[in-house]
């Protein structure tokens, strides 16, 4: 008999508190906004009625914040802190752009954007997918045959584990990236590989309107 397929969803954090406009990064102290427990509350819901069996998290605060209220329905699941699945490293942290993104125009960060395609700035992608390889597989494993795992990751980790998944490139327009906040990536696993992948966005109502647009997007 065929085992039964584990599934792996990956959700993205909600809204952090961020009035300053910094490339939070891996920084301490950045947590949910308001509108940002509002998505966590309506990720709770989303979970209320699936049968997870594992639980793993970022270890970052914002992560953790957006896991809190699902795991609360899941008294009996421990969440497995894993740092495989932190925030992406990035030469920029804790910088502010702006709208005439200052911080790029830096003589002494130029050497940190000579190549995109790696990219320079920070962790390479490579390095990403197969952190984020290691972390899915073993989320995978933890469900057991026929489990569902959630796990609380961040936009560009998910987004290249699943370009990982589909075999497509790396290099990217991060304005492109299909993982707006609190968005959900979930990864069917068979016989210990990706054979299926699907996105869902259960808070889709809540998220910010960009401002000069009329479609909403992440931030």
């Amino acid at each position: 008999m065929a085992e039964e397929p584990r599934i792996v969803h990956v959700m993205r954090h909600g809204q952090v508190h961020n009035p300053d406009g910094v490339l939070y990064g891996r920084l301490d102290g950045f947590g949910l906004s308001t509108l940002g427990d509002e998505m966590a509350a309506v990720l709770s819901a989303h979970w209320e009625d699936v049968p997870l069996t594992h639980l793993r998290c970022s270890p970052l605060q914002r992560a953790q914040e957006t896991m809190a209220p699902t795991a609360a329905l899941f008294p009996h699941l421990d969440v497995v802190i894993d740092e495989r699945v932190i925030e992406a490293a990035n030469a920029f942290e804790g910088k502010v752009f702006g709208a005439s993104n200052k911080a790029l125009r830096d003589p002494r960060m130029l050497r940190h954007v000579f190549n995109p395609l790696k990219p320079s700035w920070g962790e390479p992608y490579a390095d990403i997918a197969a952190r984020m390889r290691l972390a899915l597989a073993d989320a995978a494993e933890s469900a057991g045959e026929g489990g569902q795992a959630l796990v609380v990751s961040h936009q560009l980790p998910i987004w290249i584990a699943r370009c990982d998944a589909e075999g497509i490139p790396f290099a990217h327009d991060p304005r492109r990236r299909q993982c707006t906040l609190a968005s959900v990536t979930s990864f069917t696993f068979r016989q210990g590989r990706v054979t299926a992948i699907e996105y869902s966005e259960p808070a889709r109502e809540l998220l910010p309107v960009k401002a000069g647009r009329k479609f909403k997007v992440g931030t």
